[in-house]
Formats: structure tokens, C-alpha cells, sequence
């Protein structure tokens, strides 16, 4: 004669008393009574004839038929909430997670997301900006875009623009201070003039002005009427209102300039190994393949 089949409403209870030792904690986690976990096993031991726990003063052991089914129910319960969280997945909108520094996120991607999403409008992109985007950290991201030199990434990394950098400063700056008359004058006028500072980290990985002024063989120490800001974008900000002399990030200022908003005032320095590279995360959905195959066209 075959056996009756279980109710399977057991499953959960049982998996978390085995987990957890004790009826009590089971019953906190579930949400439950006491007494309504413990009538659940006294019930599933009176229906399997054998004896599943063996209670104690500090809490309750399986007993080995209750480890037999405790293996069981822990296998049903992880492929159930698996199950459960694949279908409420393909009942959502795809979500991709990009994270970036807060000059890239404000100067080129915010300005493009609604281009993205003419694309993808089933997708939705979470920005993670944070002033010091590391290239080494381990990010539990999706997609990053992060600068760095070519030794900072891996394989798997590509670049998106190199390291470019000239000084901006906004049309009224620069006339007042006649920085578009004699463009061969420029660096050595730069030096008498305020300059705006990203100061970020002890340890900058992208150009500073002192690395500008050396390049052109000139030395120039930070003056009392410059500027050090913690972000690009108060950076780009402070220029445009007046404030000095900035370092102009090519890919992340074209916009500005395009639109007479900045005007570059000298010559540029470049370092092809280094500059925005996109990663994928360890295991890149769709969604996030698309996004890097879109932002790579882009740039």
C-alpha cells in the first residue's frame, strides 16, 4: 500500500528549528508562537513515527531521522526562495546598478540617461556616485566606470577616453585677464592668476596643476588666492562663476565648451594609459551588457 503523502507546511518550521536549535528562536524568526512551532514538530514526528528532535534544557538537537529530514527541508526551502525571487524578478523592471565618480555621473552620464532610456525604456539605471571611486575596491556593482591607469583594471576593463586635461575658465575670466590675446603667453600669465584645485585624495591618480606647470617646465606653488574644492563638480562650478582657472577634463567638459559656457586658455597634457575605463561586474546581467555596449558607442 503506498504511503501517505506530507503536508508540506511543515517545510519552513522544520528547516528553521533544525537551523536555528531551539523552538523558541524558530518561532521569532517565523513570526509564530511558541506552542505553534513546537504542535508543528510533535505533529510531523507523530506522522513519520520516529523522533525528530531530542529536547534539551538548552534548546533542542535533531536527532539523526532529523537531520535525514532536516537536509531535505533545507534543500526546499533554498530552491523555493530561489524560485520565488526569479519570479519576482521577471516581474520587475531590470534594474542596473552603475557606479562611478561624481564627475563622471554629473558631466556625462546624467546628461545622457534619457538618451539610454529612449533605448531601453524597460531598464532603470541606479547611479552610485562617490567622491573617491576607488578602481581597486570590490564593488558589489553591476557596472563601473572608473578612473585609473591601464595597470589598475583587468582584462575584462575598456577604455573609454584617455587622460586629457587644459585649463578652462569662464569667457569673462579670460578677458578680463587676457588670456585669449597671446595664447603663447598663456602658461607663464596662468601662474600669476588663481587656480582651482581638486583635492579629493592625498594621493591623486589624474593630473594636478603641478603636473601642468612641470610639464611646460615651470614652477608654480599653490597661491593665496587659489581654490581647493572636493568634488569636480564644484570645481567646474567655481570656474564658471568667475572664481579662477580650472584643469578641464576632456570627455567630462565638452559640453561646456561646446556651449561658449568654459573656454579652454592653454595647452593640453595628456597620458594616453590612463584615463575612464568601464568594468562589468562579476556577473553582468543582459541589462548590463546592454548599458556598457551603449555607453561605449557613446564615447
Amino acid at each position: 500500500m503506498s504511503e501517505a503523502r506530507l503536508d508540506l507546511g511543515w517545510v519552513r518550521v522544520f528547516e528553521a528549528v533544525g537551523r536555528l536549535g531551539s523552538l523558541t528562536a524558530a518561532a521569532q524568526e517565523l513570526g509564530l508562537s511558541q506552542p505553534a512551532v513546537s504542535y508543528t514538530v510533535r505533529t510531523l514526528e507523530q506522522l513519520l513515527g520516529a523522533t525528530l528532535l531530542e529536547r534539551g534544557h538548552r534548546g533542542s538537537a535533531l536527532s539523526p531521522a532529523g537531520e535525514r529530514l532536516h537536509r531535505a527541508a533545507r534543500a526546499a526551502v533554498a530552491e523555493l526562495d530561489a524560485g520565488a525571487r526569479a519570479v519576482r524578478r521577471m516581474s520587475r523592471r531590470p534594474v542596473v546598478r552603475l557606479f562611478t565618480d561624481y564627475g563622471f555621473a554629473s558631466f556625462w552620464m546624467m546628461p545622457r540617461v534619457a538618451q539610454f532610456r529612449q533605448v531601453r525604456p524597460d531598464t532603470e539605471v541606479h547611479i552610485i556616485a562617490s567622491a573617491a571611486a576607488d578602481p581597486g575596491a570590490d564593488e558589489a556593482e553591476d557596472v563601473a566606470v572608473l578612473f585609473g591607469a591601464r595597470t589598475d583594471f583587468g582584462a575584462g576593463a575598456t577604455q573609454l577616453f584617455e587622460e586629457r586635461v587644459f585649463p578652462v575658465c569662464s569667457p569673462h575670466f579670460a578677458a578680463r585677464h587676457g588670456l585669449g590675446e597671446n595664447p603663447d603667453a598663456a602658461p607663464g600669465r596662468l601662474a600669476g592668476l588663481p587656480l582651482l584645485h581638486l583635492d579629493s585624495t592625498p594621493h591623486p591618480r589624474w593630473f594636478t596643476w603641478r603636473d601642468w606647470f612641470a610639464a611646460l617646465d615651470l614652477a608654480r606653488e599653490p597661491g593665496a588666492g587659489d581654490l581647493s574644492l572636493n568634488t569636480y563638480g564644484l570645481v567646474v562650478q567655481a570656474a564658471i562663476a568667475d572664481q579662477g582657472v580650472a584643469l578641464g577634463w576632456a570627455g567630462l567638459i565638452d559640453g561646456a565648451l561646446a556651449d561658449g559656457t568654459l573656454v579652454a586658455v592653454g595647452p593640453a597634457l595628456a597620458r594616453p594609459e590612463s584615463g575612464y575605463w568601464v568594468r562589468p561586474g562579476p556577473e553582468p546581467s543582459g541589462p548590463a551588457r546592454e548599458l556598457i555596449d551603449w555607453i561605449l558607442g557613446e564615447a
